[in-house]
């Protein structure tokens, strides 16, 4: 296994974000493995911090299963909106740029995420078609979409009765008023957003 730590920087990082790899090791000879799935895994923590319980151990079960797996240490309050998004979207593109020599299965990327990284995970998925988005990434959409999500007790919706206010509030900060309902996940999915598995 290769266990690799890259920096992840954008428009809007911290100086700690970085992609915290764990590609297996697939033999190329007597084998039926080409490439393998690839989960990104994006810990919680109300976008305030970053929890360790939803990042490694997460990872070494998808491992179990397979599957090579990433772990995102995303940028938190003060950095605001898009740029844990942006540093998403960078992730999905170095996935693709290394597919070939890590046997990653592109047509086979899964977001996973909990709680507050469980909303960054379900924004790509809802925002990855989007021309802003793609722009500000260099990309092409088809890069930034995913097979399928697995949102773990997710923050989803900024209505005050039912949302996790705070991490909307550490996500926005000025702009919360102007951005809540753009960031509330419920009003943003159609047809276009992946396969989702959520469990609460």
């Amino acid at each position: 296994m290769q266990y690799m730590e890259i920096p992840i920087q954008t428009e809007g990082s911290e100086a700690y974000a970085k992609l915290e790899t764990y590609i297996l090791d697939t033999p190329v000879e007597k084998i039926s493995i080409k490439k393998r799935p690839m989960v990104v895994i994006c810990p919680g923590g109300g976008y305030e911090k970053l929890s360790y319980r939803e990042g490694e151990p997460v990872a070494l079960h998808f491992l179990d299963q397979g599957y090579h797996a990433c772990v995102l240490r995303y940028s938190v309050a003060p950095a605001r909106f898009p740029a844990a998004l942006l540093e998403l979207g960078t992730v999905m593109k170095l996935l693709h740029e290394h597919a070939e020599d890590w046997c990653v299965d592109t047509e086979r990327i899964i977001l996973a995420g909990a709680s507050a990284g469980a909303h960054l995970a379900a924004s790509m998925g809802v925002f990855w078609k989007e021309e802003w988005l793609c722009q500000r990434l260099g990309t092409k959409k088809e890069t930034l979409k995913a097979k399928g999500m697995i949102l773990s007790y997710p923050v989803i919706t900024s209505e005050e009765k039912t949302g996790h206010l705070p991490s909307f509030r550490n996500l926005l900060g000025d702009r919360f008023d102007q951005l809540k309902e753009t960031v509330s996940i419920e009003k943003q999915v159609n047809v276009d957003t992946p396969s989702t598995f959520l469990w609460h």
